[in-house]
């Protein structure tokens, strides 16, 4: 499946949530990350940002999508995320 996390929460824990996303998808621009991940990494990546988060306080949005294929993307102005950032 293809994701879309996007978070608003609290200064003291961006960096926290900043690195469990970044080990599961790609950032795209600041509080925003995108990416293709298994049901197994989704779940994990799940209970992390619970784990980290503040119920009361914080806010995460998630879209999920069947592919990348399905998704389409129109950026205005800079592109934050370089494309091929992630190729080895």
């Amino acid at each position: 499946m293809y994701i879309i996390l996007v978070y608003d929460i609290g200064e003291k824990r961006v960096g926290k949530m900043l690195k469990v996303c970044r080990k599961y998808l790609n950032w795209v621009q600041n509080s925003v990350f995108e990416g293709e991940i298994t049901p197994g990494k989704f779940a994990s990546l799940q209970a992390e940002l619970k784990e980290k988060m503040e119920k009361d306080e914080d806010s995460i949005l998630i879209y999920l999508l069947r592919t990348e294929k399905t998704l389409k993307k129109l950026v205005m102005g800079v592109e934050k995320n370089d494309p091929n950032e992630n190729i080895i």
